[in-house]
């Protein structure tokens, strides 16, 4: 037995994997139930609509994320596992306006719908793609994972750390009994979606965050999406109102011009200027080693590029105390400082309960206090 955040887990059960996978498959493949988000068609195969990819699956074969497969004209999809469990502060997420200091109890799973070569969480993202990822699967039930986010004084629950979209269904399962108990769930998310994916969450889930990796497709596709898609993930994700954060890992040489960020911020005012778009740190991991890590000059100059085309709010995230004021919520009626932060930590919280700036009442757009159940 393994024991995760003092709880029991159960080892997985074990059986013959598919034919022509890695061994990790043998433990992962048992835990499955038939999916939700999918349709049959002809010869017994199956169009899975999680992500954006919408594969059509053979029989005996799987989607591009390698955890969603098709075994005799069903598509099984993870179920009754995590591969990483924490109780984590809301602020790592990153949401910064919703419940600010708060902590959060997130679960992964393993796989992925894309392969970043700067990962930082590949060993469960790329598991059954990449031979060295070492993720594995812990059982719990979503009963548990609810009753240890009372346990540790969450807040809230989010699915994360690997791609939360190819695990929907086994996030709703958790996500209905944590919404019945009174707490705020999220999807921490690439924002490689569907229509089908979003309608089938939205009942449940409160905020979504989406890694807005860069607005060139062509870089895009060489981590394993479709710009266009991701736009279109953002639009949707607003529109059916979810409360959106946007993130850009600013990496050098891949993404950080002043063109393309600025392209990026406009593209996120044309969908609302409310909408905090934190611009993040890259350090040097998994495969890709030959980009500088971003300093904090850098990320000072995106969020500044940020503020120049209109967004209310912009982050310089994860270099704490090195970037300024660009740690901290600032009302964009009065300028004051209404939530200062170092890091994941929140120093003073001045945000009325209604969610308005004590000075001048200017609303502040985000998520101040948990829905009534």
């Amino acid at each position: 037995m393994n024991t995760l955040n003092g709880t029991r887990l159960d080892a997985p059960a074990v059986r013959k994997p598919i034919a022509g996978d890695v061994p990790l498959s043998s433990a992962i493949d048992p835990l499955v139930k038939e999916g939700t988000l999918y349709e049959r068609l002809p010869d017994d195969a199956v169009h899975c609509f999680a992500c954006g990819h919408h594969c059509r699956i053979k029989p005996g074969a799987r989607g591009i994320c390698q955890v969603r497969y098709n075994a005799g004209g069903t598509l099984y999809v993870p179920w009754g596992y995590v591969s990483s469990l924490n109780c984590d502060p809301i602020e790592k997420k990153p949401f910064y306006h919703v419940l600010p200091g708060s902590d959060v109890m997130t679960f992964g799973m393993l796989g992925c719908d894309m392969h970043c070569t700067y990962c930082q969480n590949w060993d469960i993202s790329q598991a059954l793609r990449d031979g060295n990822a070492e993720g594995q699967p812990s059982r719990i039930t979503a009963e548990q994972i609810v009753h240890l986010a009372g346990q540790y004084g969450a807040r809230g629950v989010a699915s994360s750390y690997n791609e939360p979209l190819i695990t929907s269904e086994w996030a709703m399962s958790i996500f209905k009994p944590a919404k019945a108990a009174g707490f705020v769930c999220m999807f921490v998310s690439n924002g490689n979606t569907t229509r089908e994916a979003l309608e089938f969450i939205r009942p449940w889930t409160d905020a979504y965050k989406i890694d807005l990796k860069t607005m060139r497709d062509a870089s895009y596709r060489s981590l394993g999406a479709v710009l266009e898609r991701v736009l279109d993930g953002v639009r949707m994700v607003y529109a059916l109102g979810f409360w959106l954060e946007i993130v850009t890992l600013v990496v050098p040489g891949f993404n950080d011009s002043d063109d393309e960020l600025r392209d990026a911020a406009r593209f996120i005012k044309s969908v609302s200027p409310d909408i905090p778009w934190h611009v993040t740190a890259f350090h040097q991991d998994y495969k890709m080693r030959q980009a500088d890590n971003t300093g904090a000059r850098t990320l000072m100059r995106a969020a500044e590029i940020g503020y120049g085309e209109g967004l209310r709010y912009v982050y310089a995230g994860n270099l704490p105390g090195r970037s300024g004021s660009y740690e901290n919520t600032a009302c964009p009626g009065c300028g004051r400082a209404l939530i200062e932060r170092r890091g994941f930590r929140v120093l003073s919280n001045h945000v009325t309960q209604v969610g308005d700036c004590p000075h001048c009442h200017t609303a502040i757009a985000g998520i101040w206090r948990a829905p009534q159940t």
